[in-house]
Order: structure tokens, then sequence, then C-alpha cells
């Protein structure tokens, strides 16, 4: 039933993950991380190819042993960030139209924290 759950919960994840590649302000590398935690549960296969993924695998694995995020990442996420606050500042109305702005601001401070590969 433990892996069963797990198993559901890997596959939740990664399907919010991919998700998030398309909307903004819904992280994606975060839900991949929890997904491939999950498959190490619950399916060594699905976890395996996720480690070994071109795309994915390098930041799960970066995260895995040096808790560090790859200056790719950084810089796609700063630029995701910038557009969602801009997007967000347009296309809301006060009090609303600040929030992605200071969401944005608040994970930049959390990524900036941790190391770069």
């Amino acid at each position: 039933m433990k892996r069963l759950l797990f198993l559901v919960s890997g596959l939740t994840s990664t399907l919010i993950g991919l998700v998030g590649i398309f909307v903004p302000l819904l992280p994606t590398t975060p839900f991949l991380i929890l997904a491939a935690f999950c498959f190490a549960r619950s399916s060594p296969a699905w976890e395996e190819w996720m480690l070994s993924h071109p795309k994915i695998g390098p930041a799960i694995v970066a995260w895995r042993d040096h808790r560090a995020i790859p200056r790719q990442g950084k810089l796609a996420a700063t630029a995701v960030l910038a557009a969602s606050a801009v997007l967000g500042w347009l296309m809301l109305h006060p009090p609303l139209a600040y929030l992605p702005g200071v969401l944005g601001v608040l994970v930049m401070l959390w990524l900036l924290s941790r190391p770069s590969l």
C-alpha cells in the first residue's frame, strides 16, 4: 500500500512538474525532485529514467548530491519569475497585481541562497 502511494505521488508530481513548464509561477524542478524521491521508494525503473534523462536528470542529481541548483536553472527561473511579475502587474488589479512580484522576490532570495553548479 505504501509503495502504491509513493508511486501515485511520484506520477502526480511528475505531471504537475510538466504542467509547470508552461504555467508561470508553477515550479517545475521541485515537483520533479519530489517525483524522484517518491520513485526511489516505489519504482526504481522510473527513478532511473528520471536520473538518466538528459534534461531533468542533472538538476535532480545536483540537488540530491549538493543541494545545489545549476546556474542555467537559476537563470531560467529568474527570467520566468520576472516575466510573471510583469504580466501580473499588467493584467491584474491591485492589490493582486503585486502578488507575482512579491512571490518572485521571495523565491529569488531563496534561489540565490542555494549554491550553483
